[in-house]
């Protein structure tokens, strides 16, 4: 059995990218950050000094963008704020059922998805449909190498992706779910339900918990979580700054 313990999800980059998101980081000193085309999330530890910011600085480059996601850290005063947006962290709280499926979110996939279309994978032949996608629907930050931080599920209308949800951060013991998105002309048939669902039970079934971020803004997307299973673990703010 995996280790669940929560509090890793208080820095969900810094733990990706010193376990199974090794292989995506870059890093100098103490600070680290993705790959620019896999992610454009920093980390930095949790009372870092002017080192380690130095540090950042210096991975990431002059006029770049410090994307520090949900680190609550305050970076040099003439690091120019870029944005800042109020969101929520949400943990899955359920368990599997023998067969590895979530129990309590069966009822309302099962009844939020109507259309019997099938879910897919989609690997590196889908990304320019996928890129597509998020910039006709703006889940948040999708490059192209981000299908392959986990597993990335799809689905097709007469062949076109209409609808589409994946893995992103990797801390020990859990799987955030992310870029859940849906055409315009494919919404109300209960894809992004159908999608969240077949990820929790992947997650589930591997001995992990899922989790994943949404901003406050979004009260369809938090109303819909809830009604799968998921509870608020607590506020977070998203935040931006252009290294000087």
């Amino acid at each position: 059995m995996m280790n669940h313990d929560d509090q890793v999800l208080d820095d969900p980059v810094g733990r990706s990218l010193r376990g199974r998101h090794a292989r995506f980081a870059r890093r100098l000193g103490r600070a680290a950050a993705y790959l620019p085309e896999a992610a454009t999330f920093s980390a930095v530890s949790a009372d870092p000094d002017a080192a380690e910011w130095a540090d950042l600085a210096g991975l990431i480059g002059p006029g770049e963008l410090a994307d520090m996601f949900s680190c609550p850290a305050t970076p040099p005063p003439d690091w120019e704020p870029v944005f800042s947006l109020e969101g929520r962290q949400m943990i899955w709280p359920g368990t599997a059922r023998s067969d590895g499926s979530p129990a309590e979110t069966e009822t309302e996939t099962e009844t939020e998805t109507e259309t019997g279309a099938g879910v897919v994978e989609l690997g590196a032949e889908s990304v320019a449909e996928m890129l597509d996608l998020v910039a006709r629907t703006r889940p948040g930050p999708f490059w192209p190498r981000t299908h392959e931080l986990g597993t990335y599920l799809g689905i097709r209308d007469n062949g076109r992706l209409v609808a589409m949800a994946g893995e992103r951060l990797r801390p020990p013991g859990w799987t955030e779910i992310s870029a859940v998105c849906t055409a315009s002309e494919a919404r109300g048939r209960g894809h992004a339900a159908r999608l969240v669902g077949a990820l929790v039970a992947r997650i589930v079934a591997r001995g992990e918990r899922p989790f994943l971020h949404v901003a406050e803004a979004n009260t369809g997307a938090i109303a819909l979580y809830e009604r799968l299973g998921f509870t608020t673990r607590k506020q977070v703010t998203f935040r931006g700054f252009r290294i000087p």
